[in-house]
């Protein structure tokens, strides 16, 4: 066995090769609870995220295309491997080591945190820098492209909700615009496109925002430029081009939607042409993105190399040569070494919950409400709810406060931004402001011709570390996860307000503070 196992090492793929393979298996076994996570996004209707499947087979087939026609003549021809020196200065290899151990910690944080986002970047990150380690910097620079393609992968329409509310607002008053320019008989509130007759009217919602076109068509031009352009400016400025080019393929198919509405049939357009009419985005965008890159054809040739040619890597063939038979094999272990520690560290613990007191409030009358049926039914099993509402006994305002109490489940917690959109408002004036010490996220809803709403919300965790920013809440999450071991128990408390405006809302947060909750 020993014998064969020498001859398959030495005289066959060698012990670099080895040692790449070995380090490459463990990244992809530390990183297993990454695949089903991913598969979940790429699932979730939120996140819209289809086109995910097939972002890393792109990145193997382009791998292939780099290296796949060399693995065999390389694979046979090793003869002089161990012969080759390590072409690498000390200031390289320790850089490199230290952009190793970067992307082990962001992948740490993403495993142990659960943190999808976090668990993409640190596994292509460190796919790269493995390949920079073992290959030198002109493998590097083939890996690169297939390797950072992954970051595709990353789900971020949930969390970019503000830029779909510009992104609406931009699409409606350039719809609304050019349609009536040319005659139509329309008006337009907010998102909304309606006839002035009141026989249809159309609200341009976040789906129809073109912010998942948008990521849709920066991987496909990504994708397109990577064999079309060989020049980096010229890749680069297909790539920028096809966000502009996203949102002009969306404003043209909502102009389509309310011309077949206003000259043809409003039941037709909002109905089948409606549910079908996503095609329009792309045919215009991918249209639009060939005649930009056949116009950058036309344009000089002069310029620097892009980020990977196809055809294989240039100087040496061999895609893992220049670290050294022994400095490879102790990468390989360390590497496997840490994968083993992360994948066997304890299980992080569940916390005991903030104790939620609302109390009376001297000139409001207060009832005790259940939680909705919407929110037994969506949010998990171990989520608990307290809600009451104040009614002010002089003007007869009302103020719904609800605290979410989130368990071991993520998606306990959640920015009320995802869930009031589908509840049919439209958030308006979102702002950051502190009542009485602590931040809160107001701004007014809008719904239909009825009369603004006030809102707010803030997040506070079982040692009443407080925010209001949902990207603070995830990373002090993250922390206490990967670092911690614990599971905190976050509260979401949001502030629903007959009255729309700061001055009333603000007046009721200043009393709520301090009769909210005690640890």
């Amino acid at each position: 066995m020993k014998k064969y196992l020498k001859k398959f090492v030495f005289g066959g793929i060698g012990v670099q090769s080895a040692a790449f393979l070995v380090a490459v298996a463990s990244v992809f076994w530390g990183f297993q609870s990454m695949f089903p996570h991913a598969a979940g996004a790429f699932s979730a209707v939120e996140e819209d995220l289809s086109y995910g499947w097939f972002v890393p087979l792109f990145s193997l087939y382009v791998l292939w295309r780099e290296f796949g026609k060399k693995l065999l003549p390389w694979a046979k021809n090793r003869a002089d491997e161990e012969s080759i020196p390590a072409q690498r200065s000390r200031f390289e290899a320790i850089g490199l080591f230290f952009l190793l151990v970067f992307f082990l910690f962001v992948g740490f944080i993403g495993v142990r945190g659960t943190q999808l986002r976090f668990e993409i970047v640190g596994f292509a990150g460190i796919l790269w820098t493995l390949s920079w380690i073992f290959g030198g910097w002109k493998v590097a620079r083939k890996t690169a492209f297939p390797c950072w393609f992954l970051l595709f992968c990353i789900p971020l329409n949930s969390y970019l909700d503000i830029v779909t509310v510009h992104l609406r607002l931009f699409a409606t008053s350039v719809s609304f615009a050019v349609l009536k320019g040319v005659g139509a008989d329309i008006i337009r509130q907010g998102t909304m496109i309606g006839a002035a007759d009141g026989s249809f009217a159309i609200d341009i919602a976040a789906p129809c925002s073109g912010l998942r076109s948008i990521f849709a068509l920066m991987a496909l031009a990504a994708g397109y430029g990577y064999f079309a352009q060989r020049k980096f400016w010229r890749w680069s400025v297909l790539f920028a081009s096809s966000v502009p080019l996203a949102v002009l393929g969306n404003i043209c198919r909502i102009l389509t939607i309310v011309a077949t509405a206003s000259w043809c049939d409003p039941d037709f357009a909002t109905g089948f042409y409606h549910d079908y009419s996503g095609y329009v985005v792309f045919i215009v965008a991918v249209g639009c993105m060939l005649g930009v890159s056949a116009l950058l054809d036309k344009i000089g040739t002069t310029g620097s190399s892009r980020p990977a040619s196809c055809g294989g890597a240039t100087g040496s063939s061999r895609p893992v040569v220049g670290c050294g038979a022994a400095g490879a094999a102790t990468l390989s272990v360390f590497l496997a070494a840490f994968m083993v520690w992360q994948a066997h560290m304890p299980e992080t613990v569940l916390t005991d919950a903030p104790q939620i007191v609302l109390a009376e409030l001297a000139g409001f009358s207060g009832e005790d409400l259940p939680p909705a049926e919407a929110e037994i039914a969506n949010l998990p099993d171990d989520t608990t709810f307290v809600k009451k509402m104040y009614t002010d006994d002089t003007t007869g305002d009302w103020y719904l406060v609800t605290c979410v109490i989130g368990g071991k489940s993520k998606r306990s917690i959640h920015r009320p931004e995802l869930c009031l959109p589908s509840q049919g408002f439209q958030m308006v004036n979102p702002r950051s402001r502190a009542f009485a010490g602590r931040d809160w996220r107001i701004m007014e809803l809008e719904r239909g011709y009825a009369r603004p709403l006030g809102f707010a919300y803030t997040f506070f965790n079982q040692e009443n570390f407080a925010t209001s920013s949902h990207i603070s809440r995830i990373m002090r999450d993250i922390l206490d996860r990967s670092l911690k071991g614990r599971f905190d128990r976050w509260v979401m408390v949001t502030v629903n307000s007959s009255r729309a405006g700061e001055a009333a809302l603000g007046g009721f947060l200043e009393k709520l503070e301090g009769t909210l909750w005690k640890k």
